[in-house]
């Protein structure tokens, strides 16, 4: 086989037909079989056994029993990979919001060589997420996904999707075994536990054909569970040295208030001791291994000082309208705004300070070679009466 789409489903029968109808037009002519693996209960695989009888093209399905069904959805995902009978797997939803017709596009981008996963972004351009529906869902979504890439922000540095159900993977890149899968949000196990090249192309994400939505509050859990799971160890160091300092910054506020200081004054000078101390610790035992590919020292000390600062500043008149207009005293505003502050400062050191730089391509300027190129061809530029 060229290639496996693998469709997981959860009472997805009345899509089935459709669903196989569209996939078979757009891989006329490829070497492809539709694999469908099942968590539901309501037909779907004697459904799908009924359609592969007059379909052009091989389809088949595994039904996990219920009490089987470890990971969700996910789990779903990882016994397809494990049946497929090609190495070249495409993963999609079996609701059709996902376009069948896009599955030969992934696989002619993976043909080029230079990728392992093939994702279908909504967030690039060529790319629309109307799909989702409400405005709330498509916040939910974008703010699930910056957390995410903040979270990871070397494996998926490049990414724009990494949430996205529809990618294409090489089984013989990926170790089954070593996954451990839970939820909808497969293509981030296999991203994160994975040295995997990737590429992007762009998906009009659609909306529903059939059937309601399997996104809950419970999913969402499940999601934030699965997600500090996977990167439990540096941001829960980073929570610690926030920690630390949040304590430190309230004891320097106490203190200097018993001594006479004002609040506010108080609260600048622990802000700039926490901010210079919590960088250091942050350098040390968060970001060590981030170092290497992110700018030098003195731009990450800048660049989070800077935003340290711009965020106290906000900050600190927040710190005064607790104080003043609700009356909590100045400790426990101080201990409120460090907790609302902590999670801003997560995103924003993954994403920005320590970003991998860019590597610059051969024969192109520097910043400061451009200035002087233009500088000299201004200088050399003929005069005119």
């Amino acid at each position: 086989m060229d290639v496996t789409v693998i469709v997981p489903t959860r009472n997805e029968r009345a899509n089935v037909a459709e669903v196989v109808q569209q996939l078979a037009t757009a891989l006329a002519g490829r070497r492809a079989e539709i694999l469908f693996v099942d968590d539901s209960d309501d037909g779907t695989v004697a459904e799908v056994e009924r359609v592969a009888r007059d379909a052009p093209l091989p389809v088949r399905a595994i039904h996990r029993a219920a009490g089987v069904r470890s990971g969700g959805l996910g789990g779903a995902v990882v016994a397809g990979l494990a049946a497929a009978a090609s190495d070249v797997c495409v993963v999609m939803d079996g609701d059709l919001q996902h376009p069948p017709a896009l599955v030969p596009a992934l696989v002619d981008r993976h043909a080029r060589g230079d990728a392992d996963v093939v994702i279908a972004s909504r967030y690039i351009g060529g790319g629309d997420s109307t799909g989702l529906g409400t405005t709330l869902r498509f916040g939910l979504s974008r703010a699930a996904t910056l957390l995410t890439k903040a979270m990871f922000p070397v494996r998926l540095h490049g990414t724009s999707d990494p949430m996205t159900g529809f990618f294409l993977v090489d089984r013989t890149r990926v170790d089954l075994d070593a996954l451990r899968p839970s939820g909808f949000k497969i293509l981030l196990e296999l991203l994160v536990r994975g040295d995997l090249r990737t590429a992007e192309v762009p998906m009009r994400f659609l909306p529903r054909a059939e059937g309601e939505s399997k996104a809950s509050l419970r999913q969402g859990v499940t999601f934030l569970v699965h997600l500090a799971r996977l990167r439990f160890g540096k941001m829960s160091v980073f929570a610690g040295i926030g920690a630390m300092g949040a304590v430190a910054n309230v004891a320097i506020v106490w203190l200097l208030t018993a001594l006479g200081l004002g609040y506010i004054w108080a609260a600048v000078v622990a802000a700039e001791l926490t901010i210079v101390a919590n960088f250091l610790l942050a350098e040390r035992f968060v970001f060590a291994d981030m170092r290497g590919r992110a700018s030098g020292f003195r731009r990450r000390f800048l660049t989070s000082f800077a935003f340290n600062n711009a965020e106290a500043a906000i900050r600190i008149p927040v710190l005064a309208l607790l104080v003043e207009t609700w009356h909590i005293s100045s400790v426990l505003a101080t201990a409120i705004t460090l907790a609302v502050a902590f999670v801003a400062r997560f995103v924003f050191h993954s994403l920005v300070v320590y970003a991998p730089r860019r590597p610059r391509e051969p024969g192109t300027e520097t910043a400061g070679q451009r200035i002087i190129r233009i500088m000299d061809e201004e200088a050399m530029r003929p005069g005119e009466l």
